[in-house]
């Protein structure tokens, strides 16, 4: 796998408007947003794709996790499980039960959110083609179209930050530690 050597100390003025947020807001700077503040275009529609989600996705902050674990996950991002592990347990609430099933790959012991995570896994799987039992499946459990379209954008989303984290390999924060994973 190629890891990309990134060189130079100056940040680019947007990234660091971002970063200087993120510090703000978190109390430190994410090592992820560290690397990806190298290119502006990426950390800047990252984060706003990221906050767009949080604020319009129509899902609860437990089932934006759930979202973004389980294709942080698919997406073999032992980055970005590691740190939605730790926002699921320590900030949105996620039962540990949910967060643990999804970082083993087994059925959640949530049949709502085994819904959520599994039309997740279906859509980042097979890009957005999926069939119409699968769409009703999801229907059938409380959901609506519009929950589709913001899994999506959870997606846009968890592909910047997965793809960006294996080609530059961040170290995953101490604040995460405690929830490493390796598929």
């Amino acid at each position: 796998m190629a890891h990309l050597k990134l060189e130079g100390n100056s940040v680019p003025a947007l990234s660091q408007e971002i970063l200087d947020q993120a510090k703000k807001n978190l109390g430190f700077i994410p090592n992820m947003y560290t690397k990806m503040a190298n290119n502006p275009a990426l950390i800047d529609a990252y984060t706003y794709t990221y906050n767009t989600f949080r604020a319009h996705s129509g899902f609860t902050p437990v089932e934006q996790e759930v979202v973004f674990l389980t294709i942080a996950y698919e997406n073999n991002c032992e980055y970005c499980v590691a740190a939605h592990s730790f926002v699921g347990d320590m900030m949105t609430k996620v039962p540990t039960e949910v967060t643990d099933a999804i970082r083993n790959g087994i059925e959640i012991p949530d049949a709502k959110l085994e819904a959520l995570s599994k039309l997740a896994r279906s859509l980042n799987e097979k890009r957005g083609f999926i069939s119409q039992e699968e769409v009703d499946t999801f229907l059938k459990v409380g959901y609506t179209e519009s929950h589709i379209l913001g899994i999506i954008t959870g997606i846009a989303a968890k592909t910047m930050s997965n793809y960006s984290n294996h080609i530059t390999n961040p170290e995953v924060d101490a604040a995460f530690a405690g929830r490493v994973w390796k598929k």
